[in-house]
């Protein structure tokens, strides 16, 4: 049931791909992006309003994705490290290069980081299945499966990470630039604006929604059972409807958060940058959610949120 209801939520390709023409356009021209008449009055009472959701994280979007309007934005144009917010990347290029995901892939000592701080549970010699190497990517940021990931693309990392640049063209992220598949690297960037249109791009995939949310998965490695959790404690809690989402952490980025999820009946996109504690993250998208609750309300003839 769960699943069908987030299959119900999400935004066809259509509509993604209107979208980011009309964030695009709007950034262009220092304007919002075109929505409802009666909306675009909603979201300009939600600006000028005096109130805002009083983020920690130094950068920040929230977009209706609903309505294409942007509500809420702090540095959105500013290309920074994501840290592993690339694995969303990652996932879209291996499913678009429609690679068998029953295929089995060995870790190797070429997946070993030398990135100071970088850990893994996956050892060398594990054989997974490149499905159980993207869940475990999405779902808790597993360095040595993203890199396994593109080193068994064809033609190895290099071309993996040209792809990944590739897709970033395509889908319109002007101020991105990959250089390695796991997100380790700083020099990993995007901005907030080029973060939304990537998470509207992984939400059109159904396994990358249901891999990034699942609270927890098993995969044998050795003679072992081994239980992997999500590293977004959000994903468990029952008062969040969250579509699709990845977590990020490396010095350079600090803590980074992206996800869709149902706010007051609406599809949002919320992505946060460089939240310096471990908890800023989530607060800020508590924020966030507590602000669109008190601010906006559901008119029930159009399903159209407006000030109560």
């Amino acid at each position: 049931m769960l699943m069908c209801a987030r299959l119900g939520q999400r935004l066809t390709l259509g509509s993604f791909l209107l979208f980011a023409l009309a964030l695009s356009v709007a950034h262009a021209n220092d304007v919002d992006p075109p929505a409802s008449p009666h909306h675009r009055s909603v979201a300009r009472r939600v600006r000028d309003s005096g109130e805002s959701p009083n983020l920690r994280s130094a950068a920040a979007l929230v977009l209706d994705a609903t309505h294409s309007s942007v509500l809420y934005s702090r540095q959105a144009d500013v290309a920074m490290p994501i840290a592993s917010i690339t694995k969303l990347m990652t996932a879209l290029v291996v499913a678009d290069a429609r690679l068998p995901l029953d295929e089995e892939i060995e870790i190797t000592g070429e997946d070993k980081s030398l990135h100071k701080g970088a850990y893994s549970r996956l050892t060398v010699g594990t054989r997974l299945s490149r499905g159980d190497l993207i869940h475990l990517a999405l779902m808790s940021s597993e360095n040595r499966a993203a890199h396994a990931l593109g080193r068994s693309y064809p033609g190895g990392v290099p071309h993996f990470v040209q792809a990944m640049n590739a897709k970033a063209h395509d889908l319109g992220m002007t101020n991105s630039h990959f250089v390695d598949p796991t997100g380790l690297s700083s020099d990993n960037i995007a901005s907030p604006e080029d973060l939304s249109k990537l998470v509207l791009a992984a939400s059109e995939n159904p396994t990358i929604r249901n891999y990034s949310t699942d609270p927890y998965y098993s995969v044998r490695v050795g003679r072992h059972l081994m239980e992997f959790h999500n590293t977004d404690s959000l994903v468990s809690n029952p008062t969040w409807n969250i579509l699709v989402q990845k977590t990020g952490y490396i010095a350079e980025a600090g803590r980074c958060l992206v996800m869709q999820a149902v706010i007051e009946g609406r599809n949002v996109v919320i992505v946060l940058l460089n939240s310096f504690g471990k908890r800023t993250r989530v607060a800020d998208a508590a924020r966030i959610r507590k602000w669109m609750e008190a601010t906006l309300g559901t008119d029930g003839r159009h399903g159209i949120a407006s000030i109560s």
